[in-house]
């Protein structure tokens, strides 16, 4: 794969991906046949689909990716993404790396962190590009595909994994990422359908000629043949047919070149996708002079189904015909009733069509079950089918979850159950090949034995379309030995936004794209893949405890400012440190992953709190450190708590909602001290053990909890880092703290009311309460 560079102007760099299929065109402007909604040639017109610009997130998790979800229409001959990538933020961005990844049917399957899936999941590699982001403030790039699919087509972009550093918000100047993609479409309008075995004549000049079939349920082979062949220019048929789409990250397109080949020159697809329109390109290779006359022909192999049907279902109908003799309903050839255990002879039709209910059970969860029965009948002539409907549209942002059980008692050791799990078509050529491959997609393959009778499958993220379950009983040593050989398999089908609920150290989280609704894994703990399967970096129970005794037990630290307060009669402050403590420890209980969790209230509930009380534990000591009259001292304590939580109401990580009114808090502080020192004309505080003992301390132990929480804390050291934050805070505000006056009692009792009340008065307070 060609990797990205930027460029300016109308120079081009481009690099040939997958073949002539696919180019990689870098900051190069479409052509005038792309900018104009017009007609661009004969037959074929473009068309131009935009959607609103995302800001992209460094990767963490499938959530940090940007989704993209447009729709491509039928006959489409080429397709361009303009990709525009705009950087915001002036000298604070650093170079950067864009992937951008395509998928057509459903949002693509990326493993950037290259984390394990879990067991028995298939997965194919996403096709992507990048597009490096450096000194210029704009990056562009474009993507062509031919003959693409029609139907959805989604584009992922992130950018790089992110660091384990734990960023504030506010703190550093911020940088964005900004993607926008463009999709211009070209479509032909003049195409010739060709009718099944009849011959259609077609004549080629210098531009291809588009053609399409029809492909009904049940066609078990298309062929494709050319007839009648002249050119003008050359001996032989030169000509070159393209037949179907272009899928990504897989491309199965069939390129059929008649100059070298065999007379007549035809072109075999076993299993072609059933029902939907099957597009082919014939090109002339003989120049641009020269022209070739030829006729085309398709001819469709039907197969037979034997269509498995219950009896109730049968009895509702109103086309039913009755026994003369019995009275009884009769089933026609092609549905008979196999009851739970009946038998039937499966020889004379190519597949045994086995009726499934969809059971819509909420979004992007649907459950798949037999009619009637339990288990599918498995012969070893004819396959067994089975159709999955996951072409709502809204079927691929979950996990198709397939699993299979053999009848104990009916599996010889000689015998072996083939499945294979297809879209669009299913596969059917179990006797001449195991490889689960039919025209245009490679299945996925299952096998059932004596000694293995289980087997299960996972398709993260499944193409909207029809799915088909095929199941064949082999025999690979005696194929004789399978002649009378009949075996029960049961089968589980589900389609669920995430594979057991992203297990105990993930949640399952839905994720939304305009109206697209798909889901993803958000892992915790040190868990890391799709699932939340992969713990190569995950804690152990011993470690989630041992983290959290740490965030909470450090918060026992303010007993000791507590306590100082309420020596010193600051009962206000002495609150606040209780209110921090309590909400701090509980907080940090519920916020730990895993099995070590203890949550009082709700998780945001004490995530408010815990910040409350944290601005305020730091508002109220500066304040009294500032040594103000009481009166004012309290009204600030008060103003100063309603700005701080009305802050983080509106922005609860935005670190300067809680350092501005600190920061306020310290120039209060600071105008106070120079004040007295210029009116008593010497150094506030006055004594040198308070500044060696308790302010150089203090100020010593606050700058290193700062610098830590601002700097130096990543996910890997929270536990510890955060717990060194708790002690300093509190051990800081203890030693902060000023000392009380020495003039007057607390406390006393000026005055006595024959009423039995009391106007108590605080001299070192001056505050007056009626008790």
């Amino acid at each position: 794969m060609g990797r990205a560079g930027t460029g300016t102007g109308g120079e081009a760099v481009a690099a040939v991906v997958a073949g002539p299929l696919l180019l990689l065109l870098l900051a190069r402007p479409p052509p005038a046949s792309a900018r104009d909604s017009g007609k661009s040639e004969v037959g074929l017109v473009s068309e131009h689909f935009s959607q609103a610009p995302q800001r992209l997130s460094f990767y963490s998790w499938y959530g940090s990716a940007r989704l993209f979800r447009f729709r491509v229409p039928p006959d489409t001959v080429l397709l361009r993404w303009l990709l525009q990538v705009s950087r915001e933020g002036g000298t604070a961005c650093t170079d950067a790396e864009i992937t951008v990844h395509f998928r057509s049917g459903a949002p693509p399957v990326i493993n950037p962190l290259g984390t394990s899936f879990p067991d028995d999941t298939s997965v194919q590699p996403s096709f992507q590009v990048r597009v490096p982001l450096s000194a210029a403030p704009l990056s562009n790039a474009s993507v062509n595909v031919s003959h693409p699919a029609p139907g959805d087509w989604f584009v992922a972009a992130h950018l790089p994994p992110s660091s384990q550093k734990i960023e504030l918000k506010g703190l550093a100047p911020t940088c964005a990422y900004v993607f926008q993609p463009d999709l211009l479409v070209t479509r032909v309008v003049e195409i010739s359908i060709m009718e099944p075995d009849v011959p259609l004549p077609h004549t080629l000049l210098s531009h291809p000629s588009y053609l399409k079939v029809f492909v009904p349920d049940y066609t078990r082979e298309l062929l494709l043949e050319l007839r009648d062949c002249v050119s003008s220019g050359s001996l032989g048929c030169p000509v070159r047919l393209t037949v179907g789409p272009v899928t990504l990250p897989s491309n199965f397109q069939k390129v059929l070149t008649c100059t070298s080949a065999p007379w007549p020159c035809r072109l075999l697809l076993p299993s072609p996708p059933w029902d939907r329109w099957l597009q082919v390109t014939a090109e002339s290779l003989v120049g641009p002079l020269g022209t070739v006359t030829f006729s085309a022909v398709a001819a469709l192999t039907a197969c037979r189904p034997q269509s498995v049907t219950v009896q109730p279902l049968l009895q509702s109908s109103q086309n039913q015909s009755f026994n003369a003799s019995t009275g009884l309903p009769s089933l026609s050839p092609d549905h008979q009733d196999l009851g739970r255990s009946g038998s039937v002879d499966c020889s004379p039709f190519c597949l045994t069509n086995y009726p499934v209910m969809r059971e819509d059970m909420d979004v992007v969860s649907v459950h798949f079950q037999l009619l009637d029965r339990v288990s599918v009948r498995v012969c070893p002539n004819t396959p067994s089918m089975m159709r999955l409907r996951l072409n709502t549209g809204m079927d691929s942002g979950g996990s198709l979850t397939i699993s299979l059980r053999a009848n104990k008692t009916e599996m010889r050791n000689e015998t072996v159950i083939v499945a294979c799990v297809n879209a669009a078509s299913p596969f059917l050529g179990f006797n001449s090949s195991l490889n689960c491959t039919t025209a245009f997609f490679q299945g996925y393959p299952l096998s059932l034995s004596a000694w293995s009778r289980r087997a299960n499958l996972i398709i993260p993220y499944p193409e909207t379309d029809n799915w088909y379950l095929s199941l064949q009983l082999m025999c690979p040593e005696n194929a004789e030995e399978c002649e009378q050989a009949v075996v029960h398999v049961e089968t589980t089908l589900y389609l669920v936004p995430c594979l057991n609920d992203c297990g105990p150290y993930g949640q399952c989280l839905l994720l939304r794209r305009h109206s697209y609704l798909y889901a993803g894994c958000s892992c915790k703990a040190g868990w890391r893949g799709w699932s939340c399967t992969d713990n190569s970096t995950a804690q152990t129970v011993a470690q989630q405890r041992a983290a959290v005794l740490l965030l909470t037990l450090s918060n026992l630290m303010f007993l000791a400012p507590i306590t100082v307060s309420v020596q010193r009669f600051f009962l206000v402050e002495a609150s606040v440190y209780a209110y921090t403590m309590f909400f701090s420890t509980f907080y940090h209980a519920c916020d730990q992953p895993g099995e070590a969790v203890l949550c009082i209230l709700n998780y945001d509930t004490l995530q408010y709190c815990d910040f409350l009380g944290s601005g305020a534990a730091i508002w109220v000591t500066i304040l009294c450190m500032a040594r103000l009259k009481a009166v004012l001292k309290y009204v600030l304590f008060l103003l100063g708590t309603l700005v701080i939580a009305m802050s983080l109401q509106l922005d609860r990580r935005g670190i300067w909602n809680m350092l501005g009114p600190c920061l306020f808090a310290f120039v209060i502080m600071a105008s106070m001290w120079t004040y007295r020192c210029g009116h008593r004309r010497q150094c506030y505080p006055t004594s040198w053990q308070r500044w060696a003992f308790y302010l150089l301390p203090g100020i010593s132990m606050a700058s290193v909890g700062v610098a830590i929480y601002t700097s130096m804390m990543t996910s890997d050291n929270y536990y510890y880092t955060h717990s060194i934050w708790h002690v300093l805070l509190a051990g800081s505000a203890a030693l902060l703290l000023p000392p009380p006056d020495e003039h007057a009692e607390p406390w006393a009792c000026s005055q006595k009311f024959p009423c039995h009340y009391q106007i108590c008065k605080n001299d070192r307070e001056e505050l007056y309460t009626v008790t």
